[in-house]
């Protein structure tokens, strides 16, 4: 019998294509998640299709990946400090 796998989570990055807006989320299954979103089952992103994923960080720790969504979230800052280092990948994924 093998080992068991490891498990990841995600916190990712969406730039939305109709507004250039940018959206945040944490997932435990980013193949599956991005699936949904280009397919217009998440609330936060379905009016603004089609949407791609420009960045990623993963974690072993749920706890990790949560508090890192939520780091990014907050107030705006850890954001900001995150499109500022992809500027030139937001820049090149809005052109697109």
């Amino acid at each position: 019998m093998s080992p068991a796998l490891p498990h990841w989570y995600y916190v990712y990055l969406l730039l939305t294509k109709k507004n250039g807006k940018l959206y945040i989320g944490c997932t435990s299954n980013l193949k599956k998640r991005m699936c949904e979103h280009k397919m217009g089952k998440v609330f936060s992103t379905e009016r603004y299709l089609p949407v791609e994923l420009m960045y990623c960080e993963t974690y072993r720790s749920r706890i990790d990946a949560f508090n890192r969504e939520k780091a990014l979230k907050k107030y705006g800052s850890g954001s900001a400090k995150l499109k500022l280092r992809l500027k030139d990948t937001l820049k090149e994924g809005r052109a697109g």
